[in-house]
């Protein structure tokens, strides 16, 4: 019954129709990029973003694939009082980010340039801690990043990944993916083993968007 209902565009429709609006920056944003196929995340994840971050009230965010710059700013609407860490290594991305940031007077965020892998190794080698993170990047480097992502998790931190779903071929049979798709559905699916079996996270996966898993440290460790 509960898949049924997920499934109706009508259900969707109405569910993101009781939806707060934006404020008029971010709507705005939001309404260009998808006037030029910019990839943003989608209205339901930012529904469950905005809830995760004033549920939390987070002091350091840190996000993995900024694009333009509209989930970082969504991120620092609903939590004015956190620093926002944003990764992103396309130059074209990167300088639209900043002319938003700029713009839209963002000074709580700091965008590292760069490889995200190189740039969270660094992160993580001086020993920084999040107690929000938000991966929404390039899908099949997403099991690179997690070591990192992991050791710079604060306990009672969350994680947040985006589009594990992969349009619904994550549960498909590798057999049956395009030979072009197979090595991100494959990654995909280790990654989704990973955060499901670490001894130290919480983690339920929701059908919001394209799919998000949610991750909770539930200790420090890192056994």
């Amino acid at each position: 019954m509960i898949d049924t209902m997920l499934q109706n565009p009508h259900m969707s429709e109405y569910l993101l129709s009781l939806e707060p609006d934006l404020p008029e920056y971010l709507e705005n944003m939001r309404t260009d990029a998808v006037k030029r196929d910019v990839p943003i995340i989608r209205r339901e994840a930012q529904s469950l973003l905005r809830f995760l971050v004033k549920l939390m009230n987070p002091k350091q965010i840190l996000e993995v694939g900024t694009a333009i710059g509209f989930s970082a700013c969504l991120l620092s609407e609903f939590a004015p009082d956190a620093q926002i860490t944003t990764i992103e290594k396309v130059p074209a991305r990167i300088a639209e980010a900043k002319e938003n940031f700029t713009k839209f007077h963002k000074s709580q965020i700091t965008l590292l340039e760069g490889d995200a892998a190189q740039v969270l190794e660094r992160l993580a080698a001086n020993q920084r801690k999040y107690d929000f993170l938000f991966l929404d990047a390039a899908k099949a480097q997403y099991g690179v990043y997690y070591p990192f992502l992991y050791s710079m998790m604060k306990e009672g931190a969350v994680l947040v990944t985006d589009n594990i779903f992969q349009e619904g071929s994550l549960a498909d049979s590798k057999f049956t993916v395009t030979r072009r798709n197979r090595t991100i559905h494959m990654r995909m699916r280790e990654y989704v083993n990973l955060i499901i079996s670490e001894k130290n996270l919480s983690t339920v996966l929701l059908p919001v968007g394209d799919g998000m898993a949610l991750s909770i440290k539930t200790s420090e460790s890192d056994q």
